[in-house]
């Protein structure tokens, strides 16, 4: 299976892409590892610090031996820079708040998956004409479950998942499959700033075994 398809299938299974940045490397590490034991296996690190990259180098090579089958995104690439230097420190996957179709060539060049921010239908089509296999709706917290439905018929097969906007609650986190998303973000309301500066990682083990369970019970399977 080529790089690109693996991604897709691991946020797919997952149905929950978590993302976040932690200016400390290790507190990172110590996020990253909680996820996993708690059953992540694909989240995403975010470009939102000026310590990104070094950390992003750093966690790829500790996650190696402790998270091997483990993988890691980068999210917040707006340019193509950004996505070269990721690309280059072994992102898995490349995540961006915007379409940048230069981003989005660069990225299928690489055999990566390029998941770009839409908020409006035209950026969903320019993105599809980029080759974005699954796009991320952004701010989801002001377009809302109703801008899925209304856009789903204009765009049948392609995949879409909510960042902002997702809670860890049942009505929640159902409305949106409802909706037609097939997974989704989920970055403050899981992994809040009180939780990584007082390293509460057992509140974060718990929170994220929450999440994936919901996620399970209220989505209906979706396959790439």
């Amino acid at each position: 299976m080529k790089k690109k398809d693996e991604a897709l299938q691991a946020i797919l299974q997952q149905g929950l892409l978590p993302l976040f940045f932690y200016q400390d490397a290790e507190v990172s590490l110590e996020i990253i590892k909680t996820l996993y034991k708690a059953g992540i296996c694909t989240l995403e690190y975010t470009n939102r610090g000026a310590s990104a990259l070094d950390n992003f180098t750093y966690l790829k090579a500790e996650l190696k031996t402790v998270c091997p089958d483990l993988q890691l995104g980068i999210g917040t690439i707006k340019t193509t820079e950004e996505a070269n230097n990721f690309i280059k420190a072994g992102a898995d996957y490349i995540v961006c708040p915007i379409v940048n179709p230069a981003v989005g060539d660069l990225v299928k060049e690489a055999g990566l998956l390029w998941v770009p921010g839409c908020f409006t239908p035209t950026e969903v089509h320019t993105a599809q004409q980029h080759h974005a296999a699954l796009i991320k709706i952004f701010p989801a917290n002001i377009l809302g479950p109703a801008f899925i439905s209304s856009i789903k018929e204009l765009f049948p097969s392609q995949l879409f998942m909510p960042t902002g906007g997702v809670e860890i609650d049942r009505t929640n986190i159902s409305t949106w499959f409802k909706a037609g998303v097939c997974a989704v973000g989920m970055g403050s309301k899981l992994i809040s700033k009180e939780i990584m500066a007082g390293q509460q990682y057992d509140e974060l083990y718990n929170l994220t075994q929450e999440a994936i369970t919901l996620v399970q019970e209220c989505r209906t399977p979706v396959s790439a």
